[in-house]
């Protein structure tokens, strides 16, 4: 059964830091340009963050740089969002994704296909 499973998500204070998970089974990460999105109340699903397979382009979203890190461990199967400084604004569920297209991280939902069933991050102020 393929399968994503995001975990590290929680409630932290504005300034605050958390690391997310997203450990796969079924499929080889390695194979796959991955993406991290994220989902605020009543808001479309958005692009946070993503790694290519080689994990030597990782783009960003502006209002996640210099705060986010995302890296991967192909062995471990599993890839990562570090949080720094973590605002009220980053409030949402936060989803991993496999790329439909090889190496590319298209910025939209549809470039996606496996899903993780989503982690709840809260940052109060």
């Amino acid at each position: 059964q393929v399968q994503l499973v995001e975990s590290g998500g929680g409630l932290v204070q504005a300034g605050g830091s958390l690391r997310l998970s997203c450990a796969a089974s079924g499929l080889t990460l390695s194979d796959y340009a991955m993406g991290w999105f994220r989902q605020a109340p009543g808001k479309e699903r958005e692009f946070v963050a993503g790694i290519v397979r080689s994990g030597d382009r990782t783009p960003y979203t502006d209002s996640v740089k210099g705060r986010f890190t995302v890296s991967r461990d192909n062995a471990k199967n599993t890839v990562f969002l570090q949080m720094i400084s973590l605002k009220p604004e980053d409030t949402g569920v936060y989803y991993c994704a496999t790329s439909k297209w090889g190496g590319r991280l298209p910025p939209t939902t549809s470039g996606y296909d496996v899903w993780g069933q989503g982690t709840q991050v809260t940052v109060s102020s």
